[in-house]
């Protein structure tokens, strides 16, 4: 075989990664679509085409060519963009080989047939309807791992499940960092059910009103609409990167808060997929969902439920809905942040929000590991939330059928979502000591500087640094659970006066 030279293996290298990534945006096209516009008799065609697409890029994935470009440029000086590309591939190109493309295709055609089961179950709330295909999508993902595991012990098939959405992550370092919230989280929770809720809204927030506030939000915050859209589905997501961003968002018309900040939530993850330097290449493309759910919960958290940004809200949600019953920016700030046990991950307070993760990280390694059989799930579930949010889960609607990230595989996504926290205080630290005058701007939603600064320190970093690394640059300081802790205790020490 003649040798390779490594400028012809770069850019051979990259074309095809460039291919690739075109095939994967098709397939999460083909995603979008079965969430947001697929008739309901499509699901099983659709789930054909999934695991057609499936086959196809796990095909072009394991492709010995791949291998070939690779070893030409190990050991090679490349620059950085070149370098992170060529870790990409080669991660990529491991998973391929090692994972057969019939398990692959599996995998991608039980998960979409799962998710009509799932969502017909949640509306029915019977676990048992859905249990049956999550015990296969277990199966699959525990054989997927089994192909992926570099080593061996308990958490070796889970560590090889995270690592596909955080590189590089182990449970041996997240566990210990995730788990240390719950002490301070435990005693933030007690401190505060001791005292009086501020007034919850009340009343009927008509649909429409809400999603022409979400859309004015959305622009508001520098969402593109000329690279996006929005549209209604069960629970909320963003899919897409540069040019075609699409957000989905949901209304409860005694709710408007659910819409409100599930939309900026995803509005945080479609910045920064718009702000991608270059919608195919991996080295262009974000570093790990950690980093991407520090985006979402930095706008939805940092921002959203700011004091500052009441200021804005407060006539905005006058306007879209006359007299609601709130009488001004303060009120509106301590609603919005009104600390509730609830059912509902993705409606959480920030004081309960990362007890839900916790729940949901411990119950997957358990499923993963086999220690806990998915037949004994629900049951596990709500003892689980009994014991942390000291309430009983009424149905499984309310409880281990609200996510929809079981019935897509998305094993080792979960402690993500707590990641994205600790990240998002560490940026908003940071941030608060760069740009002085910032509370002015949140106070009239003029956040094109703080957007700014994320574009700088984190969009256009792409995936040239790991998770840590990308943070540590970003605010001089190695991450760590302290910024979020102190955020949390002081923000609901002072609403609740604790």
């Amino acid at each position: 075989m003649p040798e390779i030279a490594s400028s012809d293996a770069v850019g051979a290298l990259r074309a095809y990664l460039r291919r690739i990534a075109a095939l994967e945006q098709v397939a999460g096209l083909l995603s979008w679509d079965q969430e947001a516009m697929m008739p309901a008799k499509g699901a099983a065609q659709r789930a054909e085409q999934a695991g057609a697409m499936a086959a196809t890029i796990h095909a072009l994935s394991a492709d010995p060519r791949m291998g070939e470009w690779i070893a030409a440029l190990e050991g090679e000086a490349l620059a950085p963009d070149a370098a992170a590309d060529l870790r990409a591939a080669r991660r990529r190109h491991r998973a391929a080989t090692r994972l057969p493309e019939q398990l692959a295709e599996a995998l991608a055609r039980e998960t979409a047939a799962a998710h009509e089961v799932w969502a017909a179950a949640r509306a029915a709330r019977d676990f048992a309807a859905f249990a049956p295909a999550l015990e296969r999508i277990v199966s699959l993902k525990r054989e997927e791992a089994a192909c992926l595991a570099e080593g061996e012990g308990a958490d070796a098939l889970y560590d090889a499940l995270l690592d596909q959405f955080e590189p590089g992550a182990t449970v041996a370092e997240v566990a210990p960092l995730l788990e240390g919230l719950r002490p301070r989280l435990s005693a933030l929770r007690a401190a505060i059910a001791e005292k009086p809720a501020p007034a919850a809204l009340s009343g009927l927030f008509p649909a429409a009103a809400q999603l022409d506030l979400a859309r004015k939000v959305a622009r508001r915050l520098g969402y593109d609409f000329e690279a996006g859209r929005i549209d209604l589905v069960v629970h909320p997501f963003c899919s897409g990167v540069g040019g075609d961003v699409r957000i989905t968002t949901r209304t409860d018309e005694a709710d408007p808060f659910n819409c409100l900040y599930s939309t900026i939530h995803e509005v945080g993850h479609a910045l920064y997929a718009q702000g991608a330097p270059d919608p195919f290449l991996p080295n262009a493309d974000y570093c790990s969902m950690g980093v991407h759910e520090s985006q979402s919960r930095f706008w939805e958290n940092q921002i959203g439920r700011s004091r500052p940004f009441a200021e804005w809200l407060f006539p905005a949600m006058r306007e879209a809905f006359g007299n609601f019953g709130i009488d001004g920016p303060e009120a509106l700030h301590a609603a919005a942040n009104r600390v509730e046990i609830g059912f509902i991950r993705t409606e959480a307070d920030e004081a309960h929000y990362n007890l839900h993760v916790l729940l949901r990280f411990e119950l997957e390694r358990e499923l993963i590991s086999g220690a806990l059989p998915v037949a004994a799930l629900e049951a596990e579930w709500n003892a689980r939330f009994l014991h942390d949010f000291g309430r009983e889960v009424p149905h499984a609607g309310l409880g281990v059928l609200q996510d929809v990230h079981w019935s897509a595989g998305l094993f080792g996504y979960f402690p993500t979502y707590a990641l994205g926290n600790i990240y998002a205080a560490c940026l908003d630290a940071a941030m608060a000591r760069d740009l002085p005058g910032r509370e002015a701007m949140i106070a009239q939603a003029e956040t094109g500087p703080i957007l700014a600064w994320l574009r700088e320190r984190i969009h256009a970093k792409g995936a040239l640094l790991s998770a840590p690394a990308l943070i540590e640059a970003a605010t001089g300081e190695a991450p760590s659970a302290a910024p979020l802790l102190d955020h949390l205790e002081a923000k609901f020490g002072a609403l609740y006066g604790l």
